[in-house]
């Protein structure tokens, strides 16, 4: 069974395979589909209405925040510790200037106020209260973990069956095996022909997620794009595509950005995670056993 919705500015499928009865499996995937509106509904920067953006609002004043947002936002505090700020949430202030601040589904375009020399830092979390207190202003982007925890909540509820995919976008986690009991294989889209795959890989009860140079690109400046190094606001161009392999879904997707500059890759390389990075000239580069 496979079954499709438009959530967090990209089309979500989900594919189950089992001989369980037809209700179970569509309670359980509609049950998946809604761990990702509840998710977007706490994360997104693109509307004001949202439970981050409401909560950057109130500088200096602890507000308490639900898992859907906690989780998530400790996760990205604890990769930008791990990469000394190469990876930092607070990053969403230099993204509306560069024009990724239009909401995909009403196109309305959000202006916000940050200091200019805010870091993750100024983000602090009480674990026993659940809160969360910024310092300054900011705007927080949890675009590099919140699909992948969306994807991971989702995986939760499918689990019991014989396989499946949660696929978001290209980003996705593949449990258990395909109709024909093997390995899910999956296709790495070609950078420069998007009809087209440029690799072939398998995998099974791991997470795949890819991160492209092309995908969201400045008009104004084609050397700058949606990934940016957070002290230096420049976008690498070493890679035109970083996929990462790794145990779930948000960290895959974290590290799918983070590996775009040397010192992430060194990171990742530590961690032991699997990678395929495509450089500008088409070639593929391998990080551990794909």
């Amino acid at each position: 069974m496979k079954k499709t919705k438009l959530y967090m500015d990209t089309v979500v499928e989900i594919e189950v395979i089992s001989r369980k009865r037809v209700e179970k499996i569509e309670d359980k995937i509609e049950r998946a589909f809604t761990t990702f509106k509840k998710v977007e509904q706490a994360c997104s920067r693109f509307t004001t209405s949202s439970e981050l953006m409401q909560a950057c609002q109130k500088v200096g004043t602890p507000v308490e925040i639900s898992p859907f947002l906690y989780e998530p936002l400790f996760f990205a505090l604890e990769i930008a510790k791990l990469t000394d700020g190469l990876f930092d949430p607070t990053i969403g202030m230099v993204m509306e200037e560069e024009g990724f601040n239009r909401h995909y589904l009403t196109g309305e375009r959000m202006q916000s106020i940050a200091d200019e020399f805010v870091n993750y830092k100024d983000i602090h979390l009480n674990p026993e209260t659940r809160t969360l207190t910024i310092t300054r202003p900011m705007v927080i982007d949890l675009g590099a973990v919140a699909k992948g925890f969306a994807i991971d909540l989702a995986v939760n509820e499918l689990k019991e069956f014989e396989g499946f995919i949660v696929n978001a976008g290209g980003d996705l986690f593949a449990g258990g095996t395909d109709a024909k009991l093997n390995k899910w294989k999956i296709g790495i889209q070609h950078p420069y022909q998007k009809d087209q795959i440029i690799e072939m890989i398998q995998i099974c009860n791991e997470a795949i997620c890819t991160s492209g140079s092309y995908e969201r690109v400045n008009p104004l400046n084609k050397n700058r794009h949606h990934i940016m190094n957070p002290k230096t606001k420049i976008s690498p161009n070493e890679c035109l595509s970083c996929s990462i392999i790794a145990p779930f879904a948000m960290m895959a997707d974290a590290f799918s950005t983070v590996s775009f500059f040397p010192e992430g890759q060194l990171v990742m390389e530590e961690l032991e995670l699997k990678g395929l990075f495509i450089t500008p000239e088409l070639q593929i580069k391998r990080i551990g056993e794909i």
